[in-house]
């Protein structure tokens, strides 16, 4: 049987879903946010102002840290805006890519909380379009040159080969 096809978490928000088992995850986003932090300033201060930054989450999950790793990213690109001098942040386009398999309609009903959430915190949200990319990595996902940040935490070591 093919991989793609039976590997995937407990979808929903029950005490059996992945997003209510997902701490070991949640801290490994949280230890390597600094080096995530570095990458995507330098990224920002890299583009021409204006420019849309897309953004992939390969293995996103469900759940809280799907969320988790995108805002602390929006932060980052908010801080970068702030520091020189530019008044608003640029568009930002997440690809949210996991399995088909994955619980993709918890995430689209959390979106408009997120969304919220990012207005609240005076980041925006207005700029934010957020798409759900479902099919395995194994396979090319996007066309050439239409991403600037790929993401992953906690899905590469499912590949077998480079």
């Amino acid at each position: 049987m093919e991989v793609t096809k039976v590997l995937h978490m407990n979808g929903g928000i029950g005490n059996s879903s992945y997003a209510k088992n997902s701490l070991l995850q949640q801290k490994v986003i949280l230890m390597t946010k600094s080096i995530t932090n570095k990458v995507i300033s330098t990224l920002y201060n890299n583009l021409s102002q204006g420019e849309t930054i897309r953004i992939a989450d390969l293995g996103c999950s469900s759940g809280p840290n799907t969320f988790l790793t995108i805002s602390q990213l929006i932060q980052t690109i908010h801080e970068e805006c702030k520091s020189n001098g530019q008044q608003q942040s640029p568009e930002i386009h997440v690809f949210l890519n996991d399995l088909p398999s994955n619980d993709f309609n918890t995430i689209f009903r959390s979106l408009p909380t997120f969304y919220e959430d990012l207005r609240k915190q005076n980041m925006g949200g207005d700029g934010l379009f957020v798409t759900g990319v479902a099919g395995s990595f194994y396979t090319r996902l996007f066309p050439s040159k239409t991403l600037h940040f790929v993401h992953s935490s906690y899905s590469l070591h499912w590949l077998s080969q480079v």
